[in-house]
């Protein structure tokens, strides 16, 4: 990866958010350290996105909403399985604010997803139906962005499908991982760093 970005590369630092950090409802192990690594690497770029998990009280990928379920648990809904979290990032509440320390002041656009009652949506340019886009993809292309840098937390998750995604919609992507931490829950850290060298994303150490 270059040292410096130029103006076809974009940095998006995926869901920095209190909810995802030691303390929160669905903290990711070390999910706090990803904040200063993100403010150093986003002096590099120009360009800066940050996504923002947004869900309505009683989502579906929350275990609440199921009566007997337990975080964590999988179920199978009409776009596929589903794993079941923790209430988090609710819309409005302290957990989905981003982390206090997070340091970015020229990011140029906040993409909150997860928003939509009855689909998770971990990826930064569509739901888990795949099939229902953010719109991210779009404004990538009209800005002239070639090159997407991603990210954040956790890299299993939210960071891995927004890199496949990335691929898929005909970006360079590069994952840098040392500002990013992983949830790693039944090995899905090893599969998805795996899927993603597959697809062509390159792994930044």
């Amino acid at each position: 990866m270059n040292d410096r970005a130029d103006d076809r590369d974009v940095l998006i630092v995926t869901d920095p958010q209190v909810d995802f950090c030691p303390g929160g409802a669905l903290a990711v192990p070390h999910g706090d350290e990803i904040v200063p690594a993100a403010n150093r690497l986003a002096r590099r770029f120009a360009h800066v996105i940050i996504t923002q998990d947004w869900h309505p009280p009683g989502h579906t990928s929350f275990a609440s909403a199921h009566p007997g379920r337990a975080p964590f648990e999988a179920i199978q809904l009409d776009y596929g399985e589903q794993t079941l979290w923790p209430d988090h990032c609710v819309q409005g509440a302290p957990g989905a604010a981003f982390h206090p320390g997070l340091g970015i002041p020229h990011a140029e656009l906040i993409i909150r997803k997860g928003y939509h009652r009855t689909i998770d949506s971990y990826s930064a340019f569509r739901e888990n139906n795949r099939r229902t886009p953010t719109g991210l993809a779009g404004y990538l292309r009209e800005r002239g962005f070639e090159r997407v840098t991603i990210c954040g937390l956790a890299t299993d998750y939210c960071v891995f499908f927004s890199a496949i995604d990335a691929r898929e919609a005909g970006f360079e992507t590069v994952v840098d991982l040392a500002a990013s931490r992983a949830i790693d829950l039944d090995g899905s850290l090893a599969r998805a760093l795996a899927a993603m060298r597959e697809a062509g994303v390159e792994l930044h150490p």
